[in-house]
């Protein structure tokens, strides 16, 4: 560690902040040009790829000095604030808002992406939110962020350790990727035989005929423990999956007592029933012991053969439309178990149904065991993170030879 230097993150960054007021307001906003990153668009310290808003190629040109270069890092200037995300190539010339942050190397002595993985440490991200200010929305600035200090070994050592850490997360990019063509191969097939080539003589059936669906208990914060069981909430769905790693908690009495018929199973679909309608996601083995709760809703099918159908169509446009239009409440709209119980469905027959849950089976079974691997790397990613950026864990590399 004695080969090792401690400064500023000003000494070995610019920092700035995006564009305020009336730089660029939201009436400025188009569709079709260049993206804006904004603090929602963070997750999982990586830039989503979600819709964007964006500006018009003069905006572009005027909003200059608010650019993105590949090898940029952005944090989230407001509420998250320690969340960070890494600028890759194709988010080179995105602008970000006036609620981010960019950090841009600016000495040879440092290595961006290495620099990327030191701001995901646990440490340092509680160590920002220590020092952000604001009571009730935590924020931090220009200053704030450069007066953070950080240690770094020779670049080679930073090379290295940003190659270990970063291959891991090409690993995890990769059966994302591979489980998004899945899930795209199955909602394929799904539209074309039950919705494109529906035909008008199947019947027509309530939803709670196939499905079980069962809403949460309304669990108070005055139930929270330090170590239970989690129990699940909206906020814990993102992108198809639930990052049970931020759950509250209940205690096993509770969870194992009075709410054992909420505790889920493996296969189970959960949706958000307010809010943004319809997120959802499928209970894998590793979310589990985990517990409903309000505003999310399980459904489990009532015959093994509908899970696949059951589970891409809780997923389709047609359901969500349903909930729509079936959903209560003027300022933000919200269904249960009596709104679902209204909606009908146009029933397969049982041997096109038994044809889907074949073909689609081992779609959904090889989805699931890569979400299982992605859980195995991150794991291995997050406890070696710490160690390589202390020292407690050295990586083998190459001097760099002197020109």
């Amino acid at each position: 560690m004695s080969d090792w230097k401690q400064c500023l993150l000003g000494s070995i960054a610019e920092v700035q902040t995006g564009p305020f007021g009336s730089q660029l307001k939201n009436e400025q906003y188009i569709t079709g040009g260049t993206p804006v990153i904004t603090v929602e668009h963070i997750n999982a310290f990586r830039i989503q790829n979600i819709d964007y808003p964006s500006v018009t190629e003069d905006d572009r040109q005027r909003l200059a000095r608010y650019s993105l270069n590949a090898g940029d890092i952005v944090f989230t200037r407001v509420g998250s604030v320690d969340l960070s995300a890494y600028v890759k190539p194709e988010n080179q010339g995105w602008l970000f808002s006036s609620r981010m942050l960019r950090v841009r190397v600016s000495t040879v002595e440092v290595d961006s992406l290495f620099l990327s993985y030191f701001f995901r440490q646990e440490k340092f991200r509680e160590y920002i939110l220590n020092i952000a200010v604001g009571a009730t929305m935590p924020s931090i600035n220009t200053q704030i962020l450069k007066d953070i200090p950080i240690s770094y070994p020779p670049l080679p050592e930073q090379k290295a350790i940003a190659s270990v850490l970063s291959s891991l997360d090409d690993k995890i990019d990769l059966l994302h990727r591979q489980n998004k063509t899945l899930e795209a191969m199955a909602e394929t097939l799904f539209r074309q035989w039950f919705i494109e080539e529906a035909k008008e003589d199947w019947e027509v059936t309530p939803l709670s005929r196939i499905f079980d669906f069962l809403e949460g208990p309304g669990i108070r914060n005055w139930q929270y423990v330090e170590n239970g069981v989690n129990f699940i909430n909206i906020r814990l769905i993102d992108v198809g999956e639930v990052n049970v790693n931020s759950a509250n908690k209940i205690s096993e009495e509770e969870a194992f007592g009075k709410y054992k018929h909420f505790m889920l199973e493996e296969g189970d679909l959960i949706v958000s029933t307010s809010g943004t309608l319809g997120k959802s996601a499928i209970i894998r083995k590793y979310h589990l012991p985990l517990c409903l709760n309000t505003s999310v809703i399980r459904f489990r099918p009532k015959q093994d053969i509908y899970r696949e159908f059951m589970y891409s169509y809780l997923k389709s446009r047609v359901f969500l439309e349903e909930l729509e239009t079936t959903a209560s409440g003027s300022v933000q709209l919200n269904f249960g178990p009596t709104h679902l119980k209204k909606i009908d469905i146009r029933l397969p027959p049982t041997e096109l149904i038994m044809s889907y849950h074949t073909i689609t089976s081992e779609v959904f079974n090889k989805i699931n065991s890569n979400f299982e691997q992605i859980q195995t790397l991150e794991k291995l990613r997050d406890t070696l993170l710490p160690k390589l950026m202390s020292g407690e864990v050295r990586v083998q590399f190459k001097q760099e030879s002197a020109a």
